[in-house]
């Protein structure tokens, strides 16, 4: 299930000679980039590499007939929050794409039993954490009304090109309405890690293990600077968007955003891979791709790859700075992932009733767990007990699966890229550190383990399952280095300013018209397209302003 397209070989003649706007790769950055150029009337082509467009967005019935799971990513509350969205909400409708919600985004539940709930209302959080322990619920809404106070500049220094005048801007304005001082109070207590943070606010473990999880989805551990306020971010967009699913699947809002795009007279080509960037003098002018076509772009091309696909497959050849493949070299990639999906013969039967119709469950002992599984993990091991991340699919959209029927969508997110052992010293690693299928199964053996004793009926329930280790991920993604969801480790030195790499200026490349975005460039990763949107705005404003010129 997901899109299909035709290759290059039923290419129009004239769009095999030139198109304003060559998009390569077609991930939710693309897809927003791609839609919002087509809708000022650029003519745009995008191009994937893949049989199916859409990146880390596909539906696919991976298990049995009819049960509908989303292979890599699920949860869109970045994408309804994002800045291009009520741009781009009706037609996306109108295309086939609604999302489902519910009140309740998160919870996380412990292996004694001991378990909370984060919903969409401030008033019933704030309880929640005060019956864990008092002061907990004060100390929720002190982070939440800091979120609002400061939101202006959190959420434009996440949402704007920092490099730019609009960049400028910003930091300007806050520094003359707030001052000097004040400004430096708000980047030293931006710094903190989640660890910090927790331990000097939050008396009860379980409202720690409430919030500690989520900065691992930010690609950060709780000892990172920065991750208290990715926490407080995250907590807070959750409060206010929930954790919305696409209705029938991911794949729906990839069919509705090739939909739009075509709609606007654009073209999305899957099954066509580009190898090489075409370069007339200092700026890019065209793509060469596997089967030795060209096709050139008067205005811009964009790739949505890692900076060693760019630079070192897509540019190998071409006259680079010196020191920028020793750079890009120099990326250190995050933690690996790995996937499990289960189709159950009927819902999960929680310890805690109250988890049934919670969106995404985080399973873990606590912010110690969590600290000591991303550790494990950095030195190559296995975790003892990973944190498991439980989404609930069919608790929001039940056309997912037969009647009476449901899915699990597993996450661990603390692995290694590459096996040096076990924690436990259970499962012998492989000779070359790499993933095999026997490794795969036997750490979500030991992962279905722990869950079958937090839901009585798991074991039973199973219909049958399919687990993807990072060597598999990366097979279905080639931006998926090694497993990493997040194309490159999110810490402080890759983030903000410095990501991709050091020197790096907004989306922009050595060649000129040639753009990159995705999850390895700023802001990170995440499913809410602001790489492509931010890409987007910036040709659009070079292209007026070549009009303008008589360019």
């Amino acid at each position: 299930m997901g899109t299909q397209a035709a290759g290059l070989a039923n290419f129009p003649g004239s769009i095999m000679n030139a198109t304003d706007v060559i998009i390569v790769g077609s991930g939710i950055n693309s897809l927003v980039c791609a839609a919002l150029l087509a809708r000022r009337g650029l003519a745009t082509c995008v191009l994937e590499r893949d049989s199916t467009l859409g990146g880390c967005i596909r539906t696919e019935e991976l298990t049995l007939p009819g049960f509908r799971h989303d292979t890599l990513s699920t949860l869109y509350p970045l994408f309804v929050t994002a800045p291009h969205y009520p741009l781009l909400q009706e037609e996306l409708q109108q295309m086939g794409a609604r999302f489902r919600d519910c009140a309740a985004p998160t919870g996380v539940l412990c292996p004694d039993g001991r378990h909370a709930r984060l919903t969409t209302d401030r008033a019933a959080n704030i309880r929640t954490f005060e019956s864990l322990a008092t002061g907990d619920g004060m100390a929720y809404r002190r982070a939440m009304e800091e979120v609002e106070r400061d939101g202006a500049l959190t959420f434009g220094l996440l949402g704007k090109d920092l490099w730019s005048w609009e960049g400028v801007k910003l930091l300007l304005g806050a520094l003359r309405s707030r001052g000097a001082r004040a400004l430096a109070d708000y980047c030293g207590r931006s710094a903190v890690s989640c660890r910090a943070w927790l331990e000097a606010s939050f008396r009860s473990d379980v409202s720690r293990a409430l919030i500690a999880p989520w900065v691992l989805h930010v690609g950060l551990s709780p000892e990172s600077p920065l991750s208290s306020l990715m926490a407080k971010v995250i907590l807070m967009t959750l409060e206010r968007a929930g954790a919305p699913v696409v209705a029938g699947g991911g794949g729906n809002l990839v069919d509705a955003f090739a939909k739009l795009i075509r709609s606007h007279g654009g073209e999305l080509h899957a099954g066509t891979e580009v190898t090489h960037i075409l370069q007339n003098g200092s700026q890019a002018c065209g793509v060469r791709t596997a089967d030795g076509r060209e096709l050139r772009a008067r205005r811009a091309i964009v790739c949505n790859v890692t900076p060693a696909q760019l630079y070192e497959r897509l540019l190998s050849g071409h006259a680079l700075p010196p020191d920028l493949l020793e750079r890009v070299r120099a990326r250190r990639p995050g933690r690996a992932d790995m996937q499990i999906h289960l189709a159950l013969d009927r819902p999960p039967d929680w310890v805690a009733a109250d988890l049934a119709d919670v969106a995404m469950v985080h399973v873990t002992e606590g912010l110690d767990a969590v600290s000591c599984a991303v550790n494990e993990a950095q030195r190559g091991l296995l975790p003892a007990r990973a944190t498991i991340v439980v989404a609930q699919p069919a608790a929001l959209d039940p056309t997912r699966v037969p009647h009476g029927k449901s899915i699990l969508w597993i996450q661990l997110q603390e692995l290694p890229g590459r096996i040096s052992g076990d924690a436990l010293g259970e499962i012998p690693p492989p000779a070359d550190g790499q993933w095999t299928p026997s490794v795969r199964e036997a750490y979500a053996d030991r992962i279905i383990a722990r869950l079958e004793r937090l839901i009585p009926n798991l074991r039973r329930s199973i219909l049958a399952r399919r687990v993807l280790s990072p060597a598999d991920l990366q097979a279905l993604n080639v931006n998926l280095e090694a497993g990493d969801p997040y194309s490159g480790a999110c810490d402080l030195d890759q983030f903000l300013l410095w990501r991709p790499v050091v020197g790096s200026r907004n989306h922009d490349t050595p060649l000129a018209r040639l753009y990159h975005i995705g999850a390895s460039t700023h802001p990170g990763p995440g499913l809410g397209g602001m790489s492509g949107y931010l890409a987007a705005e910036t040709i659009r404003r070079r292209c007026l302003r070549a009009w303008f010129a008589g360019g």
